[in-house]
């Protein structure tokens, strides 16, 4: 760990890297030091036979991850108990659903839903909640993630977008649904994934 600590330093220091893992940082590590693969294949493993690999290095790249996730038979197994997630994972209480102040019923369709997260007659459809999420009366978040702590507004509709940590949509915004109109506030990226920085504030909805 220090040693790739040491090197991350070394390419932030320099001015003509592109601070991309794959083409700047790995080759000078295998240059200067013992470098080992793990190799991603086989019978046994999260990763399937089929030796998954994506690029992570980019918006859409990280993006295309996350949804490639929530295909109906993932490439990348989360569920095998032969290889359990090693990483933090903070006490909350369990997800649920619940009909928001219309009535109107939480829905959730082909999402990944961590826990604490609350769906208060909102709607998810094929899109990745993390711990705390909020979605309130008549949401609807399609195709997107949102990261730890977001809230999702009175009948705030998100399409296609990746929300930071901490980020509250208003009521009634829309985002994701009108590029020019997104392009003046956000970040989209080439494929049009709209990108909401964390502790976003809206000044207009």
């Amino acid at each position: 760990m220090a040693v790739l600590l040491d090197w991350l330093e070394r390419d932030h220091a320099d001015g003509a890297s592109g601070h991309d893992f794959g083409h700047d940082i790995l080759p000078r590590l295998i240059d200067a030091h013992p470098v080992y693969a793990y190799r991603f294949g086989g019978n046994e493993g999260r990763v399937s036979v089929d030796r998954y690999w994506r690029d992570v290095g980019t918006l859409d790249g990280f993006y295309d991850a996350n949804m490639d996730l929530l295909e109906p038979v993932s490439p990348l197994d989360l569920y095998q108990e032969d290889w359990p997630i090693r990483t933090y994972s903070g006490q909350h209480p369990p997800a649920r659903t619940v009909p928001g102040t219309s009535g109107t019923e939480g829905i959730c369709i082909n999402s990944i839903v961590a826990s604490g997260a609350v769906i208060a007659g909102g709607s998810t459809q094929r899109s990745i909640l993390s711990a705390g999420v909020y979605l309130d009366d008549e949401s609807l978040v399609e195709e997107s993630i949102l990261f730890e702590g977001v809230r999702v507004g009175e009948g705030a509709h998100l399409r296609r977008c990746i929300v930071d940590k901490h980020v509250t949509i208003p009521p009634g915004a829309r985002v994701g649904h009108e590029p020019d109109s997104d392009r003046e506030r956000f970040t989209v990226t080439e494929n049009g994934i709209v990108v909401m920085p964390k502790g976003y504030r809206f000044t207009h909805v």
